[in-house]
């Protein structure tokens, strides 16, 4: 859509008004009905406030000269909005991760607070449920940020305010047209159910367990340059889960990773999961050897069960995996074991770093439980009921596991080079590179979401656990244009019978197709990376991106200074704009030099340097999205910056996942130019108190490039007009084209004298003062409309209403 160009009223039509525009899961069905992943939701919009650098640089935080709205008594407001809504996500960071230069945080909802604490005792858990791992985290749970991932809805309003400028921050929230089935966040509702099933990310399956559910299993070699099918199924139905098994393919050679260490008399305990139809327990451990001649006994809840011995002294390190099988009298008709590793001997002490738990169900290993331990990882520790005694050291180390150099080579070539591809109802929606798909386009890192897994163990699998629903049918194969032969790969596809996806996936229906988009190039001085341009309605979750640094001295990690920019249905302006790359991936200062991490819904699984076929320097990221998925009805641009202003060279490659549907679900109805005597006329246009200018100036992002000159109004009364629109919508939107030089504009909004709500925009920014911003008209006010007139009256003693432009777009479903 053309900015500024004024539009045709769209022709009086006649009809039965439809359903309104689903927002989409509200509160904590955010995270309890992920199943529904493949519903659109038009009627909600997603959006962010964050400190960016408003003239385009890169100053996003490093001064804090944009982190706030504006200074009240308690602080600094970080956030503020009227209207029916949900915050989704908070994101904050400096002085590397911790959190006490910021103070408190207060968050409050329909003008009560609902939290109200240290910002560093929240994201460390000390509130308690549902304030907890991985719900919160901070520096070291996610290598340099600090997280918030409640999703906390109100009807009214909200405001989140800093008690100290935080500096570096994002805040996702999401836009509804009213309140209807909104009810205020609760924070003494617990959410246990949810916090349990998020502490399995990357483990088991996040969504209800699908009725009739079946699995298939196919193995067979894939030449070079052959397509092999492993599942051919009918519908309607929808496949809940995917795994992938390559035995061929080497897991990683480098890996950073924090452990601690225990002396003479000392011990550790945790709490693992197992599957309680095991016939077998499997403990991988991640060991130092470095430290000779180490000895442990090892129990399940008391009973004696193995013991962890190495050798002599590794000079120089390296790591080294053993593995302990559990006897299965200890495990069988169990969900839980809780292992105590007890210290008899050692040259110095006995470390460790990592448990992998499998549990052999069916005949297969299948990974269970993953406990991730050391300073780095403590919301992992909690959750696991971590326990030490007489600990000696707790770091990080940097060791290589023994590889064969050729088989590595052709390893990564398998994952870069094969390809996944599925076709739901005959259309191909995913073509994507192995590894990408499924979280680590470098190579076969561990890698573990909400919705996928790498299991870079011996045997382990690449799975996934996106909803993927069909009409008619879904077939999956394995495209192998890696250069090296396939052998031995299997695919498990696991589907079952979904009704609703014959009526849901029809032409104009309410459900979107499972779609996976993957590119890879060189990066382009002064454009941003597209991760996603499409258009047609759908929601965007997030994506997994490999980025190869062209930088050969000096700071070679500076295409992480990249902000990621999102512009959704037209608009002009966007409505997220970053603050960097690893501060979109929820991390911090360049992901902490290179700390891997892993959160249901954010992750830095690889990192590489000048080697394992990295030229320079080599990271791989992955974000998904919940609540704050970004719903789009005509289309979307999301685009990453590669540098401070895309000037790093690169080469960059992505998966973004998503689901949609072709055709367009908002459609412009009416506009007219504000500064337009003929289009006021038009539109019965009057304001009181106005006054106008002639204003050349730019928009923010990239989407319009360069200054535009309009006219600009400001009126400091009520503002009246009509305008035309479809009476088959579902909603519509009005847009406006204003100056965003005075902040915390607000108006209340009336449509046929009907009081909406209250539009506020408290955005400021004196150097791209071009903004659109957008208000929802719920479906009660507009359907079965030909025209609607409409009265904006400024509120309290804030600054003049500016517009240059008003378009009204309507939604229409099935």
């Amino acid at each position: 859509m053309v900015m500024f160009a004024a539009g045709v009223p769209a022709e009086a039509q006649t009809a039965e008004p439809p359903q309104g525009a689903s927002v989409g899961p509200v509160g904590w069905d955010v995270y309890r009905s992920l199943d529904g992943l493949a519903a659109l939701r038009p009627g909600a919009q997603t959006k962010q406030f964050s400190s960016f650098d408003r003239t385009g640089g890169n100053d996003d935080g490093f001064r804090g000269t944009y982190s706030c709205l504006r200074v009240t008594a308690e602080g600094c407001v970080i956030a503020e909005k009227t209207g029916a809504g949900e915050i989704e996500s908070m994101w904050f960071t400096r002085d590397q991760g911790a959190m006490t230069g910021n103070g408190r945080l207060k968050v409050e909802l329909d003008g009560e607070a609902v939290l109200n604490g240290s910002l560093q005792d929240i994201v460390d858990g000390r509130l308690g449920a549902p304030f907890v791992w991985p719900l919160v985290g901070n520096g070291a749970d996610t290598a340099g940020g600090s997280v918030i991932k409640v999703p906390m809805p109100y009807q009214r309003s909200m405001r989140v305010t800093v008690q100290h400028n935080p500096l570096f921050y994002h805040l996702t929230y999401r836009e509804f047209p009213d309140a209807a089935g909104v009810r205020t966040f609760d924070p003494d509702d617990r959410a246990l159910d949810v916090v349990d099933r998020l502490r399995g990310f990357g483990i088991r399956d996040p969504k209800p367990a699908a009725r009739l559910a079946k699995t298939t299993s196919a193995g067979a070699d894939v030449p070079d340059g052959a397509t092999r099918q492993f599942a051919a199924l009918t519908g309607p139905g929808a496949i809940s889960q995917l795994r992938v098994t390559l035995p061929q393919v080497l897991s990683e050679p480098r890996v950073r990773d924090d452990g601690r260490a225990f002396g003479a008399g000392g011990h550790s305990s945790f709490r693992i999961a197992i599957d309680p139809g095991n016939t077998g327990v499997r403990l991988t451990r991640r060991v130092d050897p470095a430290i000779g001649h180490q000895v442990a006994d090892v129990t399940v809840d008391g009973v004696p069960a193995g013991q962890w011995t190495t050798g002599a002294p590794v000079a120089g390190g390296g790591w080294v995996d053993q593995v302990l099988e559990l006897p299965p009298s200890r495990s069988a008709g169990r969900a839980a074991l809780r292992i105590a590793t007890a210290f008899v001997a050692s040259d110095v002490d006995v470390n460790e770093f990592r448990y992998d738990v499998h549990s052999r169900v069916d005949g297969q290993w299948r990974r269970t439980d993953v406990l991730d331990l050391g300073p780095a990882h403590p919301g992992e520790e909690q959750a696991h009921d971590y326990q030490l005694t007489m600990q000696t050291w707790q770091g990080d180390r940097t060791y290589r596991y023994p590889r064969d150099p050729a088989r590595l080579a052709a390893s990564q070539a398998v994952l870069s080079g094969a390809r996944l591809r599925i076709a739901f109802d005959g259309k191909t929606t995913v073509d994507s590179p192995l590894g990408e798909f499924f979280g680590s386009g470098l190579g076969r890192f561990d890698s573990r979401t909400m919705l996928s897994s790498i299991d870079a163990t011996d045997g382990g699998s690449f799975t996934a656990w996106w909803p993927m629903p069909y009409r008619r049918s879904a077939v999956v194969e394995l495209v192998n244009t890696s250069g090296v032969p396939i052998t031995g790969a299997g695919v498990e596809v696991t589907a079952a019978p979904d009704p609703g996806a014959a009526t849901g996936l029809r032409p104009g229906g309410e459900l979107g197709y499972f779609t996976a988009t993957s590119h890879a190039g060189s990066t382009k001085t002064g454009a941003d990376w597209p991760i996603l341009d499409v258009t047609g309605r759908g929601v965007f979750y997030g994506e997994t991106q490999t980025m190869r640094g062209l930088i050969s001295s000096g700071n070679q990690r500076n295409h992480l200074e990249g902000d990621e920019r999102v512009y959704v249905d037209g608009v002009a302006s966007p409505q997220w704009y970053g603050t960097g790359t690893e501060d979109f991936f929820e991390s911090g200062w360049y992901f902490r030099d290179g700390t891997i991490f892993a959160m249901p819904l954010a992750g830095d699984p690889a990192y590489q340097v000048a080697g394992d076929g990295c030229r320079y320097d080599c990271t791989g990221a992955i974000r998904l999205l919940a609540g704050d998925g970004v719903p789009f009805s005509s289309a979307l641009t999301f685009g990453i910056e590669h540098g401070p202003v895309d000037d790093s060279p690169a080469v960059y490659s992505s998966t973004a996942y998503w689901y949609g549907q072709p055709g367009q679900g908002l459609r412009q109805a009416d506009s007219f130019d504000v500064g337009d005597d003929a289009g006021r006329a038009a539109h019965g246009y009057a304001a009181g108190g106005e006054t106008r200018e002639t204003l050349t100036s730019a928009f923010e992002g990239t989407k319009i490039n360069g200054p535009v000159t309009k006219v600009s109004t400001a009126a400091t009364g009520p503002v009246r007009f009509t305008m035309a629109l479809d009476p088959r919508n579902s909603g519509a939107r009005l847009v406006r084209a204003g100056d965003q030089n005075a902040a915390y504009q607000r108006a209340a909004v009336f449509v046929d004298d009907k009081l909406v709500g209250s539009w506020t925009q408290p955005l400021h920014n004196t150097t791209h003062r071009w903004l659109e911003d957008t208000f929802a008209l719920p479906m009660r006010i507009t359907a079965g409309r030909s025209s609607i007139d409409v009265r904006i009256v400024p509120e309290g003693d804030g600054p003049a209403w500016s517009a240059a432009q008003y378009r009204l777009e309507t939604l229409t479903i099935g």
